[in-house]
């Protein structure tokens, strides 16, 4: 059980609900809690079936289908996270398109790119080579679940005190991106050195 809830909790802080509420902020502000939880059930399922694609297909995915390696995989999605690690880090705008609320498709574009990206299917990948099908599949669809439901948490929280202290809304948008920037950045550093690991390792000795 311990690869089931290291698999949980890596794909959880992938999923990021803080980082995602940033992301989200226009969709959180001007939708209603309804639209706004059947936007988040939408994307959720549809993230969990590429999930599941991955956590079967494994790296051979890459290898045998894409004609890439998984370590080249792993460096370039390191090289994303970094750049929208550093743009949070130093406010340098929004690291990806603000969704709003009259954008067509809301739901496939919260799974690409906020959801499904280098850090969530490498970890797919990852679950799926730890566990049998079934658990991997239970473990990240949980984590989504547990993401996606925090996200909404968070929804219903702004509207509640959106009306009582829009200064506080501003300040928690701004500390949580800065917070999590360190940790998006922390883990692309990761992702790179990983890469490398496992292109050294293919190398002639």
């Amino acid at each position: 059980m311990d690869a089931f809830w290291e698999s949980f909790l890596l794909m959880f802080v992938l999923v990021n609900p803080f980082i995602m509420s940033v992301y989200l902020q226009e969709l959180v502000s001007g939708t209603s809690a309804a639209y706004f939880g059947r936007l988040l059930f939408r994307a959720g399922w549809i993230s969990c079936v590429i999930y599941a694609i991955f956590a079967w297909a494994g790296d051979s995915v890459f290898e045998d289908v894409l004609q890439v390696s998984f370590a080249a995989f792993l460096i370039f999605g390191g090289l994303t996270f970094l750049v929208v690690g550093l743009r949070l880090i130093f406010g340098i705008g929004p690291p990806v398109a603000t969704l709003k609320p009259e954008s067509g498709a809301v739901s496939g574009a919260i799974v690409m790119p906020l959801m499904v990206g280098p850090g969530t299917i490498s970890a797919s990948v990852i679950a799926g080579s730890r566990l049998d099908l079934p658990w991997a599949v239970l473990a990240i669809c949980s984590a989504v679940a547990a993401g996606l439901g925090a996200v909404m948490l968070l929804k219903l929280l702004h509207d509640f005190v959106r009306d009582r202290n829009e200064k506080l809304i501003a300040r928690y948008t701004e500390t949580a991106g800065r917070v999590t920037a360190l940790f998006t950045g922390t883990f692309a550093i990761q992702m790179i050195l990983n890469g490398i690991q496992r292109w050294m390792a293919t190398l002639p000795t």
